[in-house]
């Protein structure tokens, strides 16, 4: 059965924060196209989840297309990104508080007060606060993909932003099977790396 994520992290935090900004990275194992950070940002008057959100790895395509409109008028949200060139000039932490920097900044000209926000990180590694210039409040927690549903949403327009790109990228490269691996090592995108070699989009430090 799929976990179905809920609020109550995010509760715990309201007390004393302006938003909970849920964050989450997409594409941190793909072999091409950027690494991108979802944030969503929720005041405690948001009200219910939409009601199909769950962790983007278990929702179908189809599913994840439809929900991602309804998450981004349940609060505010935006992803950011680090190009594959800056995956292979800083490594991907880097790239990843890059990422998680520049999503952060688009949310602050939406008009959130960052600093004032506590930011819920999903994992164990906290790569977000090293980028930042300015002391935020990170709270990390393990699985907040799955359980947190502001770090759901975070995650799901994320990877709908990225799948997107990606699948426009492979009309640019045709070959390498982007529109259904989205970058990712298939066996058809190996195949075509052995046959075609790497594009531009390629992580080139990868693929030594």
């Amino acid at each position: 059965m799929v976990a179905v994520p809920t609020l109550e992290a995010e509760q715990a935090l309201w007390a004393d924060a302006s938003h909970v900004i849920g964050m989450d990275e997409v594409g941190r194992g793909a072999l091409a196209g950027p690494v991108s950070v979802g944030a969503l940002a929720l005041r405690a008057d948001c009200g219910a989840q939409p009601e199909h959100l769950r962790d983007s790895k278990t929702m179908t395509a189809l599913r994840r297309t439809a929900t991602a409109p309804l998450v981004r008028e349940w609060g505010v949200s935006a992803v950011g990104h680090a190009s594959n060139d800056e995956i292979d000039r800083y490594g991907i932490q880097v790239a990843l508080g890059l990422a998680g920097r520049r999503a952060l900044v688009a949310l602050h000209a939406a008009g959130i007060d960052v600093p004032r926000s506590a930011i819920l990180l999903d994992g164990t590694h906290d790569w977000l606060a090293p980028a930042l210039r300015a002391p935020v409040r990170t709270i990390l927690r393990a699985k907040a993909d799955r359980d947190c549903a502001s770090v759901s949403g975070a995650a799901l327009v994320a990877k709908v932003e990225r799948d997107a790109r990606m699948v426009a990228a492979d009309g640019d490269h045709p070959g390498y099977a982007w529109h259904s691996n989205k970058g990712y090592g298939s066996a058809a995108h190996l195949a075509a790396i052995a046959e075609l070699g790497p594009t531009a989009l390629h992580r080139r430090t990868w693929l030594r």
